[in-house]
């Protein structure tokens, strides 16, 4: 279980334990963060779970592979260290991740 540190858009953190082998987004959505909207379930299929991952945080997940790319690219502004939430397991390793929430979704 890991401590997923998500911050909204008005700095509002939302500090969540989050079972190992859930997502980034699977936390949001079962506690009710807002700004995390989800729309395709974790399909990969839309840009709804969008987040800004912290500077400190970013090379230690996994590489985003060219269907997150694709999809970020549909992202509403997406910056370097964007991530769709859907492709980011949870691990140990990721105790006290820090994610930010855009303003909106596309």
């Amino acid at each position: 279980m890991a401590k997923i540190n998500y911050v909204t858009h008005d700095n509002q953190i939302y500090s969540v334990d989050v079972q190992n082998g859930l997502t980034v987004m699977e936390g949001a959505v079962q506690n009710d963060v807002p700004g995390i909207d989800a729309d395709c379930g974790g399909g990969m299929a839309c840009a709804t779970c969008h987040v800004y991952i912290s500077d400190d945080w970013f090379d230690k997940l996994p590489s985003k592979d060219d269907g997150e790319e694709d999809m970020l690219d549909m992202a509403f502004e997406p910056k370097k260290n964007s991530r769709l939430s859907c492709q980011i397991t949870i691990s140990d390793e990721l105790d006290g991740l820090i994610v930010n929430i855009p303003s909106k979704q596309s």
